[in-house]
């Protein structure tokens, strides 16, 4: 790979996006990440996803570069492909967990949020600065950041393109904590760790109802909710975390 590499430890796999200094989001990167979707989906000892930036950000945005190489239609085809992948993110049965430093503007943030979880460091810069090149957002972050923030926060984010600290993410909604610079990683390890520990059968339903709930469709959310509670009721792992709390021991789970 060209524009990311990754690696496992235990059961947490962690993506690095290599692209200094900017690492900015190009085609190719974004073909790449969906390799490694690809592959960690299949890979049973991989309970959660780690991604961050090599260098001063974690992603400053798309390769304006690339534009210059794109004619008519092939900017849709850009759109929609990202789009796409990301879309596969939101929906991903194992957790992702975004680690945020230096700045996510752009498609670095709509990567961002189509992750599960967002940390970032107190002083990282998250926006969408689009329109002061004349574009629009185009991996659905006209969508995704009117969720984490509201639609009067989105519009005078996107309208403005100044971006928000870190602090103000967490306090928007948009991150879920902040830490000092070198905290991050740690914190995110802590992180991930703790949710790889858990059962894979319960977090990949959790996750499948998370999308109801994000889209608005409570009632449908609810009735899927019938059906997962009672398939993972009988599940190997339900058993196994029923009888490890009355024997007052740590669960093992397998993801059966």
């Amino acid at each position: 790979m060209e524009n990311l590499k990754w690696s496992t430890e235990g059961r947490v796999a962690t993506v690095t996006i290599t692209r200094p200094p900017a690492n900015a989001l190009s085609s190719g990167l974004i073909s790449e990440l969906a390799s490694v979707l690809d592959q960690v989906e299949t890979n049973d000892e991989v309970r959660v996803i780690l991604i961050h930036g090599e260098g001063k950000f974690f992603s400053a945005g798309a390769d304006i570069k690339e534009f210059t190489t794109i004619k008519g239609e092939g900017f849709t085809n850009l759109s929609e492909n990202g789009q796409n992948v990301f879309e596969r993110m939101e929906s991903f049965p194992k957790p992702i967990i975004a680690a945020i430093h230096g700045a996510a503007l752009g498609g670095g943030l709509e990567l961002a949020m189509a992750c599960h979880i967002r940390l970032v460091t107190e002083n990282a810069k998250l926006g969408l600065p689009e329109l002061q090149l004349g574009l629009i957002p185009g991996f659905a972050g006209t969508q995704r950041l009117p969720r984490y923030v509201g639609t009067a926060r989105a519009a005078e984010m996107m309208i403005t393109s100044e971006p928000i600290t870190g602090l103000e993410a967490v306090q928007c909604g948009l991150a879920n904590h902040a830490y000092p610079e070198e905290q991050l990683l740690e914190n995110a390890y802590i992180l991930a760790k703790k949710m790889a520990n858990k059962s894979p059968v319960s977090v990949k339903a959790t996750l499948n109802l998370l999308n109801y709930a994000k889209t608005g469709q409570f009632y449908e959310g609810v009735k899927k909710e019938a059906q997962l509670f009672g398939e993972v009721f009988v599940s190997e792992d339900a058993k196994e975390g029923i009888t490890a709390f009355l024997e007052k021991r740590k669960p093992d789970f397998k993801g059966k």
